[in-house]
């Protein structure tokens, strides 16, 4: 899925799909089908042994068995509107409970002191699960004392009827028995299917919101024939690229999000966004660093999500090495580049597991050597664990500094060939910095290196720096000839690039 499918879809509502959604259409093959395949060889069975005892009466019970499952049917499409409206207040539930007991969402918490309305808010959306689960229950347990009663019913007047050819002597006490004990035997099964069919409009809504989902087609796909260049050198370029985030009902899907009401939403729009890249074209060589400056907005990161083809140009193309992005293989394009973003993220695991993300095959020497470069080792050989240290939520057992210089290692774990620097080094202090900018150094050297900083040390090195603003790019040149040239970047320079202004 594209980048904008995660930052519109909720967590939890995706964390439902897989999880209570594939429960419960696991229950309609192992529960419900199993249990209407058995009912239905029962019922055969006993038809044709009403048939063999009585035709007449076996014609009247089995007319009799539209009034069990004409209503089972209409009472079905009640019980598919309440599953749906469970599963969207169990996801909203998961939500909540994902966001609130996360370690950004429980310090935001104590810091606002809003734990009473989590609590508040909690306490509504298991009210309402709870209003749910007693509608559902007591629906169906009408519907179902409802249709004993008409088999009971039924059964009566087997007896009535029965009895009366009985007293005729046109049909004997013994076969009357045994009818009205067929009957029972018809009458258990079509109950018993008649509560399948319920059951079954559950789970054709846990197999609608799953295929919803698996049937959504991805953005950005990989074609059949990729090309799979025996090497990459890092090569890239870009010509006349136009580019805005796609429609959020081509990116997303509604139900997987939520309004301003709380409630999922039925539809998405279908206008797109404005254009964040217009018409920008480049160049890069291996062992060359491009330094991206601009205000925010103009469009610095898109771009290197384009490069990473985390999307598709609207017009024009991303080419590494000469070859259109859309035609490399993901595993090969994937392979040549690294990112170390402003904010990175530490999975919930061990200080080794997390730089080996990056190169899974790597040595326990390699990874300390990509450590030492990125001015890391030190610390974490310093831990009681070392490198079996547990990093915790999203990193959160290191400081803003420390993950950074742990994403820089893994990127340098990585050797790429293109190296995608998203403000590397926003979180160092100034000594902590001189020290990874010489890491830097080393892991960009011979490498296509793109870098958005906001930091002068950063981008008075490069060898071109791209001036953006709205989406185009306004200048091109080194550090000196922009300064030289009195236009954007001298003023970025004399606001001071440090300034997050300068983000984008």
């Amino acid at each position: 899925m594209p980048m904008a499918f995660f930052t519109r879809a909720r967590q939890g509502m995706i964390q439902g799909r897989l999880i209570w959604e594939v429960m419960s259409a696991e229950q309609l093959f192992t529960d419900t089908l199993s249990a209407a395949f058995t009912d239905s060889l029962g019922l055969v069975a006993t038809v044709v042994a009403m048939f063999w005892l009585s035709p007449p009466i076996a014609v009247a019970v089995l007319l009799l068995a539209p009034l069990v499952l004409i209503p089972a049917d209409l009472a079905g499409r009640r019980i598919r509107e309440l599953n749906r409206n469970r599963n969207r207040i169990l996801g909203e539930l998961n939500t909540h409970i994902s966001e609130r007991l996360s370690v950004a969402g429980a310090l935001l918490a104590r810091v606002f002191g809003g734990q009473d309305q989590d609590v508040r808010r909690f306490d509504e959306r298991g009210r309402a699960a709870r209003r749910n689960t007693i509608e559902m229950q007591m629906f169906q347990s009408l519907f179902m004392g409802a249709l004993s009663l008409t088999g009971s019913l039924a059964l009566v007047a087997i007896y009535f009827f029965g009895g009366l050819s009985v007293i005729s002597h046109s049909l004997s006490l013994g076969t009357l028995i045994a009818l009205a004990t067929l009957a029972q035997r018809v009458y258990g099964p079509i109950l018993d299917l008649a509560s399948v069919r319920l059951n079954l409009a559950g789970g054709l809504v846990a197999f609608e919101r799953i295929f919803e989902v698996l049937d959504k087609e991805p953005m950005v796909k990989e074609r059949p024939d990729p090309v799979r260049p025996a090497r990459i050198s890092g090569r890239v370029s870009l010509d006349g690229v136009w580019f805005r985030y796609p429609s959020p009902a081509l990116a997303s899907i509604a139900s997987l999000e939520i309004g301003a009401d709380g409630r999922a939403l039925k539809r998405l729009p279908d206008e797109p966004s404005d254009w964040i890249l217009r018409d920008v074209s480049l160049a890069a060589e291996p062992g060359m660093v491009t330094a991206l400056v601009g205000p925010t907005g103009a469009g610095k990161t898109t771009l290197c999500y384009l490069l990473a083809r985390l999307y598709d140009p609207d017009r024009g193309g991303v080419a590494v090495d000469g070859i259109d992005v859309r035609d490399l293989a993901f595993d090969i394009l994937t392979g040549a580049l690294a990112m170390v973003p402003q904010d990175p993220h530490l999975f919930h695991d061990t200080v080794r597991a997390n730089l080996r993300y990056a190169r899974p095959q790597a040595s326990d020497e390699e990874v300390a050597e990509a450590c030492r470069k990125a001015r890391i080792h030190d610390l974490i050989d310093s831990l009681p664990d070392g490198y079996e240290t547990m990093t915790g939520e999203r990193g959160y057992r290191f400081s803003g500094g420390e993950k950074q210089r742990l994403a820089i290692a893994r990127a340098i774990l990585k050797d790429p060939r293109i190296l995608l620097l998203d403000e590397a080094t926003s979180h160092l202090d100034s000594e902590t910095e001189a020290l990874v900018q010489e890491a830097l150094g080393e892991l960009m050297a011979g490498r296509t290196s793109f870098v958005i900083a906001h930091r002068l040390s950063t981008v008075r090195a490069a060898h071109q720096i791209l001036v953006l603003d709205r989406g185009r790019i306004v200048e091109r040149g080194d550090h000196r000839s922009l300064l030289r040239s009195g236009g954007l970047y001298r003023q970025l320079y004399l606001a001071g690039l440090e300034a997050p202004a300068a983000a984008g």
